[in-house]
């Protein structure tokens, strides 16, 4: 792999992304020094996730105040749990402040990443034609990037409106249609109240039951944004307070799945309070343990689905005709459009990216058995390639970015090794990825998620792939900086 004459010269980091990840690690590049580098992003916009999903409704169930940078804290959201528009305008506010923008080229999408032993390079093909050269290549994609869509027969008959949560269409009114909803997850959530006022008719057709519980989400007075603006130290003490609150929920998670007795009540109140009618709570209550898939928050999910022109089907659908849904009984539901609420294709983490490691291996075979990689970022075979959430970094208890924030420390502490004179390149020792993973499972089987049901959070084999089993402190702890011990240094 030879770079031709035309191609500029090979960078020092190559991002993948520009969600909370990229635009994370690369204000941290800046601060270290490290102006190499280029972030390639798939849309004409940075925001990841947070510019994808425009649903109405849309928003965080993590605290404002913990969902945000630590070095860039935000005293004037607007409510306790921020709106996806906010979420959306902080991150550019992060790029424009910290000058990441300049170094973003939007219209990217990587198609392939090749890396060649003898050079120590990657070599990153983007569908415009593009060709880059980078030392280190970071994925900054997420477990949430690529919508999934559930196998129905009769699919392409349906001659109604569709689309997904994820890629909303402002352009189709809703008002006074018949509205199919696929799905009862946590986009569901927040955008079915959203839109039931405007439809003649919405069925929520429901696989199985999520269980939700009370929001307690408020709009932030404009004292207390002035106050949290005027004392720094007030803020970060309600940061810290939240995170400690989350933090200990993790016993219930990892440790002591019993624990969840005590959210349970929660629930049945929360549902018997918005849900007079016995036929709809019963239809409405999981048949699995709490905990075991996500815990989605809402105060108007409930009641919405109460409303005389909403209708909860539980039966299974069998197919799509022109002009309507086919459940496992046989009845024939009229409808005008179908809302994808089915979530996304969490486990295929860099797919559809072809990704080429040492000797030519490619990353899915590496993976055939289930995405894993050593403390989420390193996978063995495939050097300087480093993964922002990769697997097991999900969590189901704090923020993700208190995560992402320990990564950043991580990967800059392998930059700093690629930086020496003589180092081609370094990759993590497979019997030290596979004794980490073997772990890692024996502590998973332990958690609440292990307690029998299946979620995106694990593969049909059972092996999970995204959830971290452990406090975040504990992961804080082990991504300090990396040990020379754990990689092959190649010089």
């Amino acid at each position: 792999m030879h770079q031709r004459p035309d191609e500029p010269p090979p960078l020092q980091v190559l991002i993948i992304g520009t969600g909370f990840a990229g635009l994370g690690l690369a204000i941290r590049l800046r601060q270290a020094g490290i102006e190499d580098f280029l972030l390639l992003e798939k849309a004409h916009a940075l925001g990841g996730t947070w510019r994808d999903n425009r649903y109405p409704g849309a928003a965080c169930d993590v605290p404002s105040h913990l969902y945000c940078f630590s070095f860039e804290p935000k005293a004037d959201w607007s409510r306790t749990y921020a709106p996806q528009a906010e979420i959306l305008a902080y991150l550019q506010h992060c790029a424009d402040k910290y000058g990441v923008s300049a170094h973003i080229r939007f219209g990217a999408e990587v198609e392939a990443a090749r890396f060649d032993a003898s050079t120590g390079l990657w070599q990153v093909s983007c569908g415009n034609g593009q060709v880059l050269h980078a030392r280190a290549l970071v994925s900054a994609c997420g477990q949430l990037n690529r919508p999934a869509y559930p196998l129905i027969e009769g699919q392409q008959r349906f001659q109604g409106e569709t689309f997904h949560s994820a890629c909303w269409n402002p352009d189709y009114d809703l008002r006074g249609k018949r509205v199919a909803v696929i799905g009862s997850g946590a986009s569901a959530v927040q955008f079915v109240p959203q839109i039931v006022p405007q439809v003649a008719g919405l069925l929520l057709f429901q696989r199985s039951a999520p269980y939700v519980i009370a929001k307690p989400d408020r709009a932030y007075r404009p004292w207390e944004q002035r106050l949290l603006r005027r004392c720094p130290g007030l803020l970060r003490l309600d940061r810290g307070l939240k995170y400690l609150q989350h933090e200990v929920r993790a016993l219930a998670f990892i440790a002591f799945p019993r624990l969840m007795a005590l959210y349970i009540g929660r629930f049945r109140r929360h549902l018997a309070r918005a849900v007079s009618d016995p036929a709809l709570r019963r239809q409405l209550t999981p048949d699995y343990p709490l905990g075991c898939k996500r815990i989605l928050i809402s105060n108007d999910y409930y009641p919405a689905l109460t409303q005389a022109q909403v209708r909860v089907v539980s039966q299974p659908i069998q197919r799509l005709t022109e002009q309507a849904v086919v459940t496992g009984d046989g009845e024939v539901h009229q409808v005008d459009a179908i809302i994808y609420a089915s979530g996304f294709a969490a486990t295929d983490f860099l797919a559809p990216m072809r990704i080429n490691g040492l000797a030519g291996r490619e990353l899915n075979q590496a993976w055939r058995e289930g995405a894993e990689a050593y403390k989420g970022i390193s996978v063995s075979g495939f050097p300087n390639l480093f993964l922002l959430y990769g697997p097991n970094t999900n969590l189901g208890h704090n923020s993700i970015v208190y995560m992402l924030e320990s990564q950043f420390a991580y990967v800059l502490g392998c930059l700093d090794w690629l930086r020496q004179p003589g180092l081609r390149y370094l990759d993590v020792k497979l019997a030290v990825q596979q004794r980490y993973n073997q772990s890692l499972q024996q502590r998973l089987r332990r958690s609440v998620w292990e307690q029998g049901c299946s979620s995106w959070y694990k593969l049909a084999s059972g092996k999970h792939t995204n959830n971290w089993p452990d406090f975040t402190f504990v992961y804080r702890k082990q991504t300090r900086a990396p040990e020379p011990n754990d990689y092959d240094l190649i010089r």
